[in-house]
């Protein structure tokens, strides 16, 4: 006969600790997310910022800070990862300190940008 020390049988008040501890870990994860004068939607590997025009606007995701240096007309310029990049609606995501960025829209109100994890960085 083998007597094994050390391992016990997951009882459901274990299984229920792991589980919230997980899920309190997720939701830590997703909260590490900041702003001023910016609203931010975000999931594991992308988030989209949503930036207050006519204030100093920044986010802070994904581990990096993204801040909207200025707008005009249909061009914006940000900084993300302390790189800056100029960027039109419509065009090609650009390659920003690892991360893919897109202008997905700018109004007299406010610049909405979405900045994703480069799938190849």
């Amino acid at each position: 006969m083998t007597t094994r020390t050390g391992t016990f049988p997951r009882t459901p008040t274990r299984r229920a600790a792991g589980l919230l501890a997980s899920l309190a870990f997720g939701a830590a994860l997703l909260a590490g997310c900041s702003s001023e004068g910016a609203r931010t939607d975000c999931g594991l590997d992308a988030c989209t910022v949503t930036f207050d025009r006519g204030v100093d606007a920044q986010a802070n995701i994904l581990g990096v800070k993204a801040k909207l240096i200025g707008a005009e007309g249909d061009q914006v310029t940000v900084e993300v990862a302390g790189e800056r990049v100029s960027l039109t609606t419509g065009q090609q995501a650009a390659e920003v300190g690892g991360f893919a960025v897109t202008l997905d829209s700018v109004t007299d109100q406010e610049v909405k940008i979405r900045v994703a994890r480069n799938a190849n960085g």
